[in-house]
């Protein structure tokens, strides 16, 4: 058998590309005790493992060259030296992008197939975990409030606009064509869609939310964090989740105009977090997400491409935002 991995060439200096990652045929790891052997079954591919190629994202250690390219996947086991799991067993895991992964039976979480696969990546996984604690519990949000989501059709923002429209806030999208546009107000019941790229944005997103934002939950940083500092009514809460604008790139734009004079003339809260923060708090959200789902209160969007060789073209696309909702490799 043979194992394929998408191994990172070089680390980019500028953007990132294709010529980046080359794909490598590797031998099938033997599994000690404690251990298991995973063959990958889906990975996902998030705008956040740039900011790790970056260096900019602490959790994610030194970015390193000469490794293979780390991702959450959904994996089969494939061999067991643990009590915990048997053949065939699912999992979830830091399989990174290849075919087989040897982890510590510790380190992966059995699932089973009780809803569409995908969705333990994306509604049930750290993305949607990500939109559901960002906006819940730092957003705080109340029904009537304005809520803006920046990257709006991305694999975390789509998720927010749809949990706000659950708690009965107007919601307002950031995104960047027409096209992300009208799914985010037809398909995923957003109220308003504005896209950034627009000559006149600033003035279309004043016409959207014309008394003011109470949450704007930021994605993206830069000019359109900027853009939407000024909209800011009394009180009301920025939730810093990412900065996708700064990632791509080795110019980053420095901090938005108003910081922290604004902050302290309408005492709004601008506050950071990471998901991991509320590990044991995971199941419990996982479950309240599921129902979303099963109900149909939510439409999670899980954007797939074929094959492993096409990671590192997807990775490219997504950060030029080709992408809606999760996007997610079929391995095979």
């Amino acid at each position: 058998m043979e194992n394929r991995q998408v191994i990172i060439d070089s680390l980019p200096e500028k953007r990132l590309m294709r010529e980046n990652f080359k794909i490598v045929s590797a031998e099938i790891p033997p599994v000690n005790e404690g251990e298991v052997l995973c063959r990958t079954k889906l990975v996902t591919i998030a705008a956040g493992s740039r900011a790790g190629l970056q260096g900019s994202a602490s959790y994610a250690g030194a970015p390193q060259a000469g490794v293979v390219m780390n991702a959450t996947g959904i994996c089969e086991i494939e061999a067991s030296k643990s009590e915990s799991f048997k053949k065939g067993d699912l999992v979830i895991c830091q399989s990174g992008w290849q075919d087989y992964s040897k982890q510590k039976a510790s380190q992966c979480k059995k699932i089973i197939e009780d809803i569409d696969l995908h969705h333990y990546l994306g509604a049930l996984g750290t993305n949607g975990l990500t939109a559901y604690f960002g906006f819940f519990q730092i957003g705080d949000p109340e029904p009537g409030e304005t809520v803006v989501i920046s990257a709006a059709a991305g694999s975390v923002g789509h998720l927010v606009g749809q949990f706000a429209k659950l708690k009965g806030c107007k919601t307002i999208g950031i995104t960047g064509d027409a096209l992300k546009c009208s799914q985010l107000t037809n398909r995923l019941g957003f109220d308003k869609a504005v896209s950034y790229r627009s000559q006149q944005f600033r003035g279309k997103l004043k016409e959207a939310c014309p008394e003011g934002i109470n949450i704007f939950f930021d994605n993206v940083g830069g000019d359109v964090l900027g853009t939407a500092l000024f909209r800011m009514k009394e009180h009301g809460r920025i939730v810093c989740c990412g900065a996708i604008s700064q990632y791509d790139t080795n110019e980053p734009s420095g901090s938005p105009r108003g910081i922290p004079g604004l902050l302290v003339n309408k005492r709004i809260r601008m506050e950071g977090f990471l998901v991991f923060d509320y590990e044991k708090e995971y199941s419990q959200a996982r479950e309240k997400i599921k129902e979303m789902i099963r109900k149909s209160e939510i439409d999670p969007i899980n954007d797939i491409f074929n094959g492993l060789e096409r990671a590192p073209e997807a990775f490219v696309d997504l950060l030029s935002g080709g992408n809606i909702g999760t996007r997610i490799i079929t391995v095979n």
